[in-house]
């Protein structure tokens, strides 16, 4: 099948080539490659390095190194062994669009005829250079999925994600928001799913918008949106976060809850906690507490056993629905770091299970594509937990006037979606 694999992106300054971006893109993309720690975390230990770029050198090392790991698969198969340096070259001239005569000028006097070389190759690619995807995650996908579908797949989750907003219903409402926003210049419009969210179109510096630092907008994915219409938290409600991170989440559930009940945020990170403080003081939000635990049978959640209305448990995963954003998590990953997550997915959400009153309501989530972190999880769970009954997310969406047809669980593709891939179930304790 031929493909087509040049797309050109427009020459903003930022876009443009030379000689020192070109060396600042090798640096940074050989640290990135070690795959040791986040590819954003490594770029941004090297720009305070390099704090003498300015902000378009930064945003062209930024775009080429993350360029680069979207599109990986592809380079490995027409370069086996390119260096860091050529792989930068060859998204210049694979992906972004640069000219041989373009790129001349910054060409060492054998690398103009090594990226003909490789422009030259057959056209038929392998499933995985197609998706960009590794090939042990291709084979997960296969057992479910046919060819076609993971194509598409690949394909979508090649192109960065766009910018996702949830509206603070503590502070204001959709079409305030969108009113204010295109106003000042940015183009938005309302989500096709959740009802409080808006996607922004480009890559504006929302955090410095009035909305933002006034709290009444969020920078949150469409499909994590969705999973607090899954909870449902009532006013009243004793509500759970148990892996709450950041608590982009917890903050969503607060303002469903009308910053009414009592809303607890689990966390075994202090820091990714203290990362929430800032968040929570702009939300107005009264019913939220933080709490760091040491584990999942912490005692300080064994204390609540059997007391809780709603929990959501937005387990630790591989993240591999999230690769338009982290795309280095598919060389992160593995057959055995996946097998490793499985183990402790299964005993936070057994140890979650035990905080849900009868009647209560349990969310079980991931942003992973694979089953086994998914539909494989929730049948253990079920199997081992008669008490617990599974509900319909269709049903439980269309109950909000949310029109996302899930089936009895709910399953965002990229391709299908425009959000990131995530997975949810929901569970009911029936004794």
């Amino acid at each position: 099948m031929k493909t087509a694999l040049k797309t050109a992106i427009p020459e903003s300054p930022a876009r443009v080539p030379n000689a020192l971006r070109l060396a600042d893109a090798t640096t940074a993309l050989s640290r990135v490659l070690t795959f040791t720690y986040p590819a954003d975390a490594v770029l941004g230990r090297y720009f305070r390095e390099r704090h003498v770029l300015g902000q378009q050198d930064r945003g062209f090392v930024a775009e080429a190194v993350f360029g680069v790991l979207r599109r990986k698969e592809l380079f490995d198969h027409v370069a086996p062994q390119a260096t860091p340096r050529q792989l930068v070259l060859l998204w210049l001239a694979r992906i972004a669009g640069f000219s041989s005569r373009e790129l001349t000028p910054l060409c060492k006097s054998d690398e103009i005829q090594w990226l003909n070389a490789t422009r030259s190759q057959a056209s038929a690619l392998p499933l995985n250079v197609e998706a960009d995807l590794p090939q042990w995650i291709v084979e997960r996908l296969l057992l479910q999925h046919d060819d076609d579908f993971i194509r598409k797949l690949g394909r979508a989750l090649q192109d960065p994600a766009p910018l996702d907003l949830r509206v603070n219903t503590i502070r204001s409402n959709r079409d305030t928001v969108l009113a204010g926003l295109n106003a000042s210049g940015i183009e938005a419009v309302a989500m096709p799913f959740s009802p409080i969210g808006i996607r922004v179109k480009g890559k504006p510096s929302i955090n410095r918008h009035p909305l933002f630092t006034s709290g009444a907008i969020e920078v949150q994915d469409e499909g994590s949106q969705v999973l607090g219409y899954l909870l449902a938290p009532r006013r009243t409600d004793l509500v759970v976060d148990f892996c709450a991170g950041a608590g982009g989440k917890t903050l969503m559930l607060g303002a469903l809850m009308h910053s009414q009940g009592r809303l607890y945020a689990f966390d075994v990170s202090q820091k990714r906690l203290d990362n929430l403080k800032p968040r929570l003081k702009r939300s107005g939000l009264s019913n939220l507490h933080p709490l760091v635990i040491a584990h999942e049978n912490d005692t300080k959640v064994k204390r609540l056993a059997g007391k809780i209305d709603r929990v959501l448990v937005d387990a630790p995963c591989s993240g591999l629905g999230t690769l338009r954003r982290n795309p280095d998590l598919k060389y992160r990953q593995s057959p055995q770091s996946v097998a490793e997550l499985m183990v402790k997915q299964t005993s936070i959400l057994n140890a979650a299970a035990r905080l849900v009153k009868p009647g209560g309501r349990l969310v079980y989530a991931t942003c992973s594509l694979l089953a086994a972190e998914n539909q494989d999880i929730i049948r253990t769970f079920l199997d081992a937990h008669p008490e617990f009954k599974a509900l319909d997310c269709g049903e439980l969406l269309r109950r909000q006037d949310i029109n996302l047809e899930t089936g009895e669980q709910l399953q965002l593709w990229t391709q299908i979606h425009n959000t990131d891939g995530f997975f949810a179930a929901v569970m009911e304790r029936t004794t």
